[in-house]
C-alpha cells in the first residue's frame, strides 16, 4: 500500500483506482467537453438568439461558468456573420490585452490571421503620458492605420474601448465588428453602452455589466473563427 495515496502503488495517469479523499472523475477530455456542452445547451436560454449567435454564446457561457450571461447579451445583427466572414477573408484580430491575444486558438483560424497586441509596444507609455490617459487606450493609437476591416477584441479595459470609439468619430477606419467585453467596476457598464449606442452603427456583440474579461473575449474569437466547437 502506498501510505501517500492509500491507493496499491499500481495506481497512476490511467488507474481507476480511488483516492480516499477525492470522488471519481471524468479523465477523458472529449467527454468533458461533450458533457459541458451538452449541459450548456441545456441550461442556457439559447432559443431567442440566431443560430450564429448562439454558437458564440455556449462558448462564452463554457469560458466563465455562467448560464445566465445569456440574459446579458446584445449583438448587432451582422456582429457574428460580419466578423467570420472577415476572418476567411485573412482580417487581423486586434485585442486589448495579451491575454486576450494569447488565448486564440490558432488553428481554428481560417487565414492564418494576424493576432495583434500592441500594449507592450515601447512607445505606449509615452503616448499615454502625452494623452493624459491609460497605456490601454494609449496602444489603441497604434491600431488606426489598419483598422479597416479588422476583428476587434477588447477583454480588459473600458479605456481602451472608449478611445476606440472616440477615434472612430475622429475618422479612424471601421472594423468589421468589435467584440466589446472589458470588465471591472468603473466605466464596463458605460463603455460598452457607448458602443451599442454608438451613433456610426459599428456591428458589435457585447456583455451588458460589469462582466466580461479575457476569457469571454478569447471564446468569442475562437467561436466565431470556427463553428466546430
Amino acid at each position: 500500500m502506498n501510505e501517500r495515496t492509500g491507493a496499491g502503488e499500481q495506481s497512476g495517469a490511467g488507474s481507476t483506482a480511488r483516492y480516499r479523499g477525492v470522488p471519481d472523475y471524468v479523465r477523458e477530455g472529449a467527454e468533458i467537453y461533450r458533457r459541458s456542452f451538452a449541459t450548456i445547451r441545456a441550461e442556457a436560454d439559447l432559443g431567442g438568439l440566431p443560430p450564429e449567435v448562439a454558437g458564440v454564446a455556449v462558448r462564452m457561457i463554457h469560458a466563465c461558468g455562467m448560464v445566465d450571461l445569456v440574459d446579458d447579451l446584445a449583438w448587432s445583427p451582422n456582429a457574428v456573420t460580419g466578423a467570420r466572414a472577415a476572418l476567411r477573408a485573412g482580417a487581423p484580430v486586434f485585442c486589448d490585452a495579451a491575454m486576450v491575444a494569447a488565448g486564440v486558438t490558432r488553428r481554428r483560424l481560417p487565414a492564418d490571421n494576424a493576432i495583434i497586441c500592441t500594449l507592450g509596444d515601447e512607445r505606449v507609455p509615452e503616448l499615454a503620458r502625452e494623452l493624459g490617459t491609460t497605456r490601454s487606450a494609449a496602444a489603441m493609437e497604434l491600431w488606426r492605420d489598419d483598422l479597416e476591416g479588422s476583428v476587434v477584441a477588447i477583454g480588459n479595459a473600458p479605456t481602451a474601448l472608449f478611445r476606440l470609439l472616440e477615434m472612430i468619430e475622429e475618422g479612424a477606419p471601421r472594423p468589421a465588428a468589435v467584440l466589446g467585453l472589458p470588465v471591472g467596476f468603473v466605466g464596463a457598464v458605460e463603455s460598452k453602452q457607448a458602443l451599442v449606442d454608438h451613433p456610426s452603427g459599428l456591428e458589435h456583440l457585447v456583455v451588458h455589466g460589469r462582466r466580461g474579461g479575457s476569457a469571454m473575449a478569447v471564446a468569442a474569437i475562437n467561436a466565431i473563427a470556427s463553428e466546430e466547437e
